[in-house]
């Protein structure tokens, strides 16, 4: 957590780099091509995180994110001539999809680069929405150097993903209506990666309401923008479901603007973001990717710091792979008691499968899979070990299956989930 924000006097105040003007401007060159996402008061997750929750939902995007207005103010400041030339991005999400969409709306040719493990299905999206795809490298790195290299080569313009005005004052516009639409607003929590957004909506929030607290929200495994401003060191590295947000270096500009505007900035670990996927998809009946669901997540983590205050959360996308979202929804189950692997000892003798089955009968407990162990086990020859995936109504009801297991004379071992 960092300390207090010293605001600097107006005297002291260095000229602003993207100003509340800029922001509203870009307002009204989007408007109609990018859409007004709801802000909408959650009771349940209101009920769940002792705080009054809004939600602004920038997953109902035509792309399913946000990146749209920062990308589509810069292309619609860029004249015919460099438009016509065309732009280059380097990018394996968000930014990709949205700079490959408004560049075909208005004509421009697009060029993405990706690095070469980028899952199929974005490069298809990417490739579905008219850009022309260069797979290049191992990393973001790998591709942002190509990107670089082709920019000058081809006499193309680059569009940063966030450490450039235009594209900050674009996604800025997402204060402008969440204040709009929910003026009670006290606290907003906002994700970081390169600090794009955070920028903007502090920006105009600071300009608008200064009264408002903003937080700033990033992954446990990529706090970079975290150790920036509070001069802490630790690394940036490792896998997160909010891929989203896993930047290794924040941006020049939007550290300096970040460092201006912002009250705190909180680690969310990988459960709490697990969970608060599962959350908005359970409660809110909508789809959240890691980077969309981690301000969320700091509810989860840090009660104490938004307990009673009404916050506002930036939704700030949806894009997902299926897999790993089904992934994280039984990974809540289980984390739940809703669902369990049972590890259960018994002879291999006829009969004792069905004594066992009888008893998750018994309790009204669901048998999702059986495996069955006899030869790679250190038990003696004439026992075996089956685990038994299953699901229960809550936890209690699983426990009183483990109970009756044990008093029935079995061995269980629930397997368990970090």
């Amino acid at each position: 957590m960092l300390e207090p924000r010293a605001m600097a006097s107006p005297a002291s105040r260095s000229t602003p780099i993207v100003t509340l003007e800029e922001i509203q401007a870009a307002a009204r060159r989007i408007e109609g091509a990018v859409m007004h996402t709801p802000t909408l008061l959650s009771r349940t997750l209101s009920q769940v995180t002792g705080a009054t929750v809004y939600v602004k939902f920038e997953n109902l995007q035509f792309t399913a994110a946000y990146k749209e207005r920062g990308a589509l103010n810069k292309l619609l400041l860029m004249d015919e001539g460099t438009r016509s030339r065309g732009v280059i991005a380097a990018s394996a999400g968000n930014h990709a999809q949205a700079v490959a969409y408004h560049g075909r709306r208005l004509g421009v040719p697009v060029t993405i680069v990706m690095p070469t493990a980028t899952p199929s299905i974005k490069v298809m999206q990417t490739e579905g929405h008219g850009a022309h795809i260069v797979l290049h490298g191992d990393s973001f790195d790998d591709a942002n150097a190509e990107a670089r290299r082709l920019e000058a080569e081809r006499g193309l313009t680059f569009l940063h993903p966030f450490d450039d005005p235009d594209v900050i004052a674009g996604q800025g516009t997402v204060a402008l209506e969440m204040l709009a639409d929910a003026p009670e607003i006290e606290t907003l929590v906002v994700p970081i990666g390169g600090g794009g957004l955070l920028s903007g909506v502090g920006t105009a929030t600071r300009a608008l309401r200064p009264d408002i607290e903003i937080v700033g929200v990033q992954a446990h495994f990529y706090p970079s923008m975290y150790c920036r401003i509070g001069g802490h060191d630790l690394p940036s590295a490792g896998t997160t479901i909010a891929e989203g947000i896993a930047v290794k270096q924040p941006g020049e500009t939007t550290a300096a603007i970040i460092r201006e505007v912002v009250d705190d900035i909180l680690l969310v670990p990988e459960r709490d973001i697990e969970t608060a996927v599962s959350l908005y998809l359970q409660i809110e009946k909508t789809v959240a990717e890691g980077a969309g669901a981690t301000p969320l997540g700091a509810l989860l983590s840090h009660p104490e710091r938004f307990t009673g205050k009404t916050v506002g959360l930036i939704l700030s996308g949806g894009n997902i792979d299926t897999r790993l979202l089904a992934t994280v929804l039984l990974r809540d189950l289980a984390r739940s008691g809703r669902m369990a692997r049972l590890r259960i000892q018994l002879q291999d003798v006829p009969g004792a499968l069905f004594a066992v089955v009888r008893l998750f009968d018994k309790h009204r407990v669901n048998i999702i899979e059986v495996y069955h162990q006899r030869v790679f086990t250190s038990l003696p020859a004439k026992d075996t070990s089956i685990e038994v995936e299953c699901e229960a109504r809550d936890p209690e009801q699983l426990q009183a299956l483990v109970d009756g297991l044990g008093q029935a004379g079995f061995n269980v071992q629930p397997v368990g989930i970090e």
